[in-house]
């Protein structure tokens, strides 16, 4: 332990929402005109613009979730290092509220973007082994479900938390470590069929038992790297200077290193799997990866995504230096928005790569518009929890 004396007074620290209402207002009008913008093209190229949508939703959705894993583990595994960052990840992990919301149009677009709901009933054997799961009927009552789960959880997550902050009462952390137990298996069944649904079912003819793990070591490893910009912004702001230190910034790094390395060995053993097996109903999905100007798109993710991610972060100076790590952070997520493009574009665009504007706009309107939120968010609360039982830990962190 060290002897640090700089422990944060009762009151917390608050973010000043005023102090940034010239940057609220400026998120307010991007999302606009990218919303509208986005309209436009749903009206002009109604299946470029439903793939767009579904891959910036699948690019957020992915970050928030993975937020959300960190917040219930925290409290599951009792946790002392992510006291002082754990109002972020709550923070992020309640926008699932409105990232319901941007999944309507994804509901409404269903017909240009699964193949499977265009098909009658005796079309193709394959499909029709799959119509128990694979109707519109339970496709819409499993994402009210899902949405449901991680809506309720997160707000109760958040709720709890913040009340603690009144009293330090430690009853607020047992309601809070039995909510994470409930709450870790849940989250695997509706990340999985999730993932399943929306992503893997954009060909109903393809199937991975590995998909579900694939999809979770992405939104794990992009959203440390989401958390570890959130706080070093804040801290540039003037906020947890005192509060996060160079040792927690550490322990991030060290999880963006374990689930780079992670997200590689799952994407290797699906591929190895499905390569050695060598059938066609396995094979088509890399296939259409693999081929034209796909192949660079899935190299550039490779390399990117772990060998220069796993080089650089081996290095223990870039995981104690904010800066540093902060850059390659954002190396992760923009690896992230790539792996989710080759998920979900290949579908539309089998036979090469095919930039479209409405890419673009899909992003910025999503992206925008949850920024906006989380900012209206952060200043309700203290940005840590004052009164946790286990903040002096926290704050004394060494490693």
């Amino acid at each position: 332990m060290s002897e640090r004396t700089d422990i944060p007074k009762p009151e917390g620290e608050y973010f000043e929402s005023e102090r940034f209402g010239g940057l609220s207002i400026l998120l307010a009008l991007v999302a606009f005109v990218a919303i509208v913008l986005s309209v436009v093209g749903a009206v002009i190229d109604t299946t470029q613009f439903a793939h767009s949508w579904l891959f910036a939703f699948a690019v957020f959705f992915t970050l928030c979730a993975g937020c959300f894993f960190w917040a219930i583990v925290h409290f599951a595994v009792d946790a002392e290092w992510t006291v002082v960052v754990r109002r972020q990840l709550e923070n992020i992990a309640v926008l699932m509220l409105p990232l319901a919301i941007l999944f309507i149009p994804v509901l409404v677009l269903r017909h240009h973007l699964y193949e499977w709901m265009n098909t009658p009933v005796g079309a193709d054997p394959v499909l029709d082994s799959k119509r128990q799961y694979l109707n519109w009927n339970f496709f819409l009552i499993r994402a009210i479900c899902f949405f449901l789960f991680w809506i309720v959880a997160s707000q109760l997550l958040r709720r709890l938390s913040i009340l603690q902050d009144k009293d330090g009462n430690p009853a607020f952390t047992l309601k809070l470590r039995k909510l994470a137990f409930v709450s870790l298996p849940l989250f695997a069944f509706c990340l999985t069929f999730g993932a399943c649904d929306w992503l893997m079912s954009l060909n109903y003819k393809w199937f991975s038992t590995m998909w579900g793990v694939y999809i979770f070591a992405g939104a794990a490893g992009s959203s440390m790297s989401l958390l570890v910009l959130v706080i070093t912004a804040l801290r540039k702001a003037g906020y947890l200077k005192d509060v996060v230190t160079l040792e927690h910034y550490h322990i991030m790094g060290k999880w963006m290193l374990a689930f780079s390395v992670f997200w590689a060995y799952i994407g290797f053993s699906q591929y190895m799997l499905i390569w050695y097996a060598n059938i066609p109903e396995e094979t088509q999905y890399f296939i259409a990866r693999n081929t034209e100007s796909w192949w660079y798109l899935s190299l550039l993710l490779v390399l990117g995504r772990f060998f220069i991610a796993f080089g650089i972060l081996l290095m223990r100076f870039v995981k104690k230096n904010p800066g540093e790590l902060a850059g390659i952070a954002i190396w992760i997520i923009c690896m992230q928005i790539l792996d989710m493009y080759i998920i979900v574009l290949p579908a539309l665009h089998g036979t090469g790569v095919h930039v479209s504007v409405w890419d673009f706009t899909s992003l910025i309107a999503i992206g925008a518009t949850l920024a906006f939120i989380y900012l209206r968010i952060v200043g309700r609360s203290s940005m840590f929890p004052v009164r946790d039982p286990r903040l002096i830990e926290s704050l004394k962190l060494v490693n």
